[in-house]
C-alpha cells in the first residue's frame, strides 16, 4: 500500500504489511491442502435476490464443492423474500433455511445483521465465510481468498475482504465510486474513536470469514450497522493482530440510492455510539435520538415554498446476543430445521 505525505500510524503501518494479503495467493489447489479436516460453511444472506443469488450459488458448488470439496456446507438464508429467491437458491443447489424458522422463539428483529446471525446459528462448520446475495460476475477467489489465511495460519482469527467497487451513472463509470457510506461514515468513525481499525480497505465489505469459536462470542446488530459493530467488538476481542484483510479484486453489486445510504450511515453511527458508550467516552448507552430526517423531492404541498417531502426512519439498530450465551437452545433449531428440511425433500 502507498503513502501520503501524512505518516500513518506505525501500529496500522506494520499491521497493514503483515496482515494484507491478495486472493490470487489462494488457489483452489492450496486452499484444499491446507483444509485437511476442517470443516468450512458458506452462509449467504438473501432478501429479495433472485437476480444473482442462483449464479454464486451455481459457482460455489461447481468449482468448490463438486471439482474440488473445498465448501462442506452452502447455507442461504432466506431473509423475508418476497421473491423466488428461496426457489432459485434451493434450485441451484443451496440449503436454504428461513430467518424466521431459526429465530423461532426469540424476538423479531429486521435487517442484514440478524440474517448472518440465522446463517451462524444454522451452519455447522469450524470457519464461516460470509458472502452477500447481490454480486453479479461472482468469483470462487470470494470464498478461497478469505479462507486461506484462516486455514495456514492459527493466529488469524477473522479475515476481512476488500475490493475495487465500481460506481456506475449517468456520466460513465467511477473506477472506485462504490463504498460511499464507507467514505462518509464509517472510515473517519473509524479513524476518530478506533485508529487501529483504520487499516481496513473495506471495513463494511460483506464478505469475511471467522473461526466459529470466535464468531460466536459476538454479538449480531439487527441492521446495516452489523459490519461495523464487528469489527469494533473484534479488536475489543481478540486485538489487531487476531484480524486480516485480502485483496478480493473487483466487486460488481446493485448500488443503492442516496436516501437508502443515509439510513445506512444513521444506523452505522448508531452502532458505533454504543461502542462509544461501552468505553466511556460518551454517557448515555443510546443516542439521544434515532429518527433521521430526510428530504424528498416532488413532497404534497405540506411544506409552504418547498417541493420536498418529508421523511423520517427510525435508524435505531437491536443486538442478537453472542451465539454462544444461547448455544444449546439454537443447537436444538439447527437440527429441528435439519429434520423438517429432510421431511420436506
Amino acid at each position: 500500500m502507498g503513502h501520503s505525505t501524512e505518516a500513518v500510524s506505525p501500529v496500522v503501518e506494520a499491521w497493514t504489511t503483515y496482515r494484507t494479503g491478495n486472493a490470487a495467493e489462494w488457489t483452489t489447489r492450496r486452499v484444499l491442502k491446507a483444509k485437511g479436516e476442517t470443516r468450512l460453511s458458506v452462509v449467504i444472506p438473501a432478501r429479495n435476490e433472485e437476480a444473482t443469488v442462483g449464479a454464486i450459488v451455481t459457482t460455489l458448488r461447481r468449482h468448490l464443492m463438486e471439482k474440488a470439496p473445498v465448501i462442506d456446507e452452502l447455507i442461504v438464508v432466506d431473509s423475508r423474500s418476497t421473491d423466488t429467491t428461496a426457489q432459485v437458491a434451493t434450485a441451484a443447489g443451496a440449503r436454504v433455511v428461513s430467518q424466521d424458522e431459526m429465530t423461532r422463539g426469540l424476538p423479531r428483529l429486521d435487517g442484514k445483521g440478524d440474517a448472518l446471525w440465522s446463517g451462524l446459528a444454522a451452519a455447522s462448520g469450524d470457519v464461516v465465510a460470509f458472502v452477500d446475495a447481490d454480486l453479479r460476475r461472482f468469483s470462487p477467489r470470494f470464498v478461497t481468498g478469505l479462507v486461506g489465511p484462516l486455514l495456514t495460519d492459527p493466529s488469524i482469527a477473522f479475515v476481512k475482504g476488500f475490493y475495487h467497487r465500481p460506481l456506475v451513472g449517468a456520466a460513465g463509470v467511477e473506477p472506485d465510486g462504490g463504498g460511499r457510506v464507507t467514505e462518509l461514515m464509517a472510515r473517519p468513525l473509524l479513524s476518530l474513536f478506533w485508529p487501529e481499525l483504520a487499516g481496513f480497505v473495506q471495513p463494511l465489505a460483506g464478505e469475511y470469514a471467522g473461526r466459529r469459536e470466535i464468531l460466536e462470542q459476538l454479538p449480531f446488530v439487527s441492521g446495516y450497522g452489523v459490519e461495523i459493530g464487528m469489527l469494533i467488538d473484534l479488536l475489543d476481542l481478540v486485538g489487531l493482530d487476531a484480524l486480516a484483510q485480502v485483496d478480493l479484486g473487483e466487486r460488481l453489486h446493485r448500488h443503492q440510492d442516496t436516501e437508502a445510504l443515509g439510513r445506512m450511515s444513521g444506523q452505522i453511527l448508531y452502532t458505533a455510539w454504543s461502542r462509544l458508550h461501552r468505553r466511556g467516552m460518551v454517557t448515555e448507552p443510546v443516542p439521544p435520538a434515532a429518527l433521521l430526517t430526510q428530504f424528498r423531492r416532488g413532497g404534497d404541498g405540506a411544506l409552504p415554498n418547498l417541493d420536498r417531502e418529508i421523511v423520517v426512519s427510525d435508524v435505531s439498530v437491536r443486538e442478537r446476543p453472542p451465539l454462544a450465551s444461547v448455544a444449546r437452545q439454537m443447537r436444538a433449531r439447527r437440527a429441528q430445521v435439519a429434520r423438517l428440511a429432510v421431511a420436506g425433500a
